[in-house]
């Protein structure tokens, strides 16, 4: 493994992590999320067969789980080509890729689409969260998961050669099951052994990040190179914002360029606007976290590609560091958030 240190693993072999340039740390290329699909509301059933109209375009933001066909990115490739171009034109130059085992991980497209664009890709080792988990994924112990992670970093995944070059997004719930406590576990055993990041995928609950940060620091995982993702939609309250980063993890807001009224797996949740986003930023920036925030889009379903009208992987770029920068966030700052933070975060120990 001596090799992989100091070094971060893309899906075309391993390169300087002086090479990677502005990351978005959170999205997904090729993948399927019908494992989360929600019923439309009640009257709208003919709307979610044929939601791809300019008209419809308004319903398909807001309800974009409720739709069968908008559930399968993995069949937008030449979009997802033509929207990393994009983002390389604008200066993008990496993407974690954080599909996994459960929501149809596609190793050998992403690394042609790596080659087509020349965007450096990492793709993601381990498993999703319990209802896309397997019987047999379910029966495996936390050893055999631990030797399934690593092999995916160390040798490829999927019966393919091409390896992944972080472990995530390992996916949980809330309660937290006993399949995914096991994955946890496991996860922190690889890492361990890998000196490698982790990206995690917590339940939709407040307390639910500090929970895995628990049960991976009680297995041995590193939680200074962890990723907590999803903040945004998870911890609201600034005071218990600030109690969770002082366990050390990386924040993540990756959900720029979602915003619904109603967000159907937690009604209890008022999804944030782009703005105030951009206002927790500045918070943990201002607090003394800037080393610690990380950005992306989570791009999961194909409304959210330029190509139906959405913000596409460009959208941070063109849109949140001008707003970012009117807000009070320094370039320098901006860049620590785009360049330096992934950079530390995905080089092996």
């Amino acid at each position: 493994m001596s090799q992989l240190s100091g070094k971060v693993q893309t899906v075309l072999g391993l390169v300087d992590p002086g090479q990677l340039g502005r990351t978005m740390t959170h999205e997904h290329l090729t993948m399927t999320f019908e494992c989360c699909y929600f019923p439309p509301p009640a009257g709208d059933e003919a709307v979610a067969e044929n939601p791809f109209q300019m008209r419809h375009m308004h319903w398909l933001r807001q309800n974009p789980y409720s739709c069968h066909e908008n559930l399968l990115l993995q069949q937008e490739t030449d979009a997802v080509r033509d929207e990393l171009l994009a983002y390389r034109k604008a200066g993008g130059g990496a993407v974690v890729e954080n599909t996994t085992t459960g929501i149809d991980r596609d190793l050998p497209t992403l690394k042609q689409l790596a080659v087509d664009t020349g965007v450096h890709i990492v793709a993601g080792a381990g498993y999703y969260v319990d209802c896309t988990h397997t019987e047999a994924t379910k029966r495996m112990s936390v050893e055999k998961l631990t030797d399934v992670i690593v092999g995916e970093v160390l040798h490829g995944a999927d019966g393919t050669d091409i390896r992944c070059g972080v472990i995530g997004e390992i996916g949980t719930g809330w309660p937290i099951t006993e399949s995914e406590t096991k994955v946890l576990r496991a996860t922190a055993h690889a890492q361990a052994q890998l000196g490698c990041p982790v990206i995690i995928h917590p339940g939709r609950n407040p307390g639910a990040p500090a929970e895995v940060v628990r049960i991976l620091q009680e297995a041995g995982g590193d939680i200074g190179k962890t990723v907590m993702s999803h903040l945004d939609r998870t911890i609201f309250d600034e005071g218990e914002l600030l109690e969770f980063a002082k366990l050390g993890s990386y924040l993540e807001y990756d959900l720029f360029g979602t915003e619904m009224l109603n967000y159907p797996y937690d009604l209890e949740v008022d999804m944030p606007s782009d703005s105030q986003r951009v206002k927790c930023l500045a918070f943990l920036v201002k607090e003394g976290y800037g080393d610690k925030v990380l950005v992306a889009h989570d791009i999961h379903t194909k409304n959210r590609l330029t190509k139906y009208g959405g913000h596409g992987y460009s959208h941070i770029l063109r849109n949140i560091v001008p707003k970012m920068l009117m807000r009070g966030i320094s370039q320098q700052q901006v860049d620590q958030i785009l360049i330096d933070n992934p950079k530390r975060w995905l080089t092996f120990k």
